[in-house]
């Protein structure tokens, strides 16, 4: 599946270590969005632990505040 992302999250999204590989690969590839609160904030459980510079701790969770990851979930529940 192709996901349409907007511009302004593509330009927010700085610190990306996989050159946006989320947006050019399978949907098996992304981290699973396991609890999202208000559309903002989104615990993840991440296929490769520690390999994100948008992977954040709290507590036992994982978060994460990557602008693409955020939105691909908010428009395709994916």
């Amino acid at each position: 599946m192709k996901y349409f992302i907007s511009e302004e999250a593509k330009q927010a999204t700085t610190k990306c270590k996989t050159g946006f590989s989320c947006l050019n690969s399978a949907r098996e590839n992304i981290c699973k969005v396991v609890e999202c609160i208000d559309w903002k904030i989104h615990f993840v459980k991440c296929r490769i632990e520690n390999d994100c510079s948008y992977q954040n701790s709290f507590g036992s969770k994982n978060y994460c505040g990557c602008p693409i990851r955020k939105e691909i979930y908010n428009k395709y529940n994916v």
